[in-house]
């Protein structure tokens, strides 16, 4: 538990980009990390960039995360896996869903939303794990719980299977919807 991790979840407002933090925060405080979780969330409600900083190990003292010192990047949007980027440290890694949310600048005729991101992020030199977890999400009966998918991607990318994320899960979602995202997170656990 000796060496600090630094965890980026980006994403657009509405995505669950706060639930997931939350749940992966929850899990790690009780595995017996010192954890703190930082979020932002100015204009989510419209659309707009959440971006929520976790640091865990054996004793944290501040949220924040400088800039190149990211352990991994879970970006619920591809966009913003572009946005942040410079946040991860050399030999970090990105788990990216390969999804879309236009911004309104977009919808509107004001910008144009950059084309082959994903490809540019293979360019780099970075652990990429692309994951289209909207179409995974839909498979299995609702797209909503793609951040289930993230989370359960991102558990494995940081080996911290052995937590009982289950219970965590049941916690956090609605009762009706747990089977669905215990499900999802462990179709994101399994993801090769």
């Amino acid at each position: 538990m000796g060496n600090i991790k630094n965890i980026l979840f980006v994403g657009v407002g509405g995505q669950g980009t706060i639930l997931a933090s939350k749940i992966f925060t929850e899990g790690l405080m009780e595995y017996g990390y010192d954890v703190k979780m930082s979020e932002v969330h100015g204009m989510a409600q419209r659309g707009g960039s959440v971006v929520t900083q976790v640091r865990y190990g054996e004793k944290v003292y501040s949220p924040l995360i400088e800039k190149g010192t990211v352990d991994v990047i879970v970006s619920f949007e591809k966009i913003e896996a572009a946005r942040w980027l410079d946040y991860l440290k050399e030999d970090g890694t990105i788990i990216v869903n390969d999804y879309e949310i236009r911004p309104v600048t977009v919808l509107i005729g004001g910008e144009t939303y950059p084309e082959n991101i994903i490809n540019e992020l293979m360019e780099k030199n970075i652990h990429l794990k692309t994951i289209n977890a909207y179409e995974t999400a839909k498979s299995i009966g609702n797209f909503k719980v793609q951040n289930s998918i993230l989370l359960g991607a991102l558990v494995r990318a940081c080996d911290l299977e052995k937590i009982n994320w289950s219970e965590i899960i049941k916690r956090n979602v609605n009762a009706k919807f747990f089977d669905l995202n215990s499900k999802a997170f462990n179709l994101g656990v399994n993801l090769k």
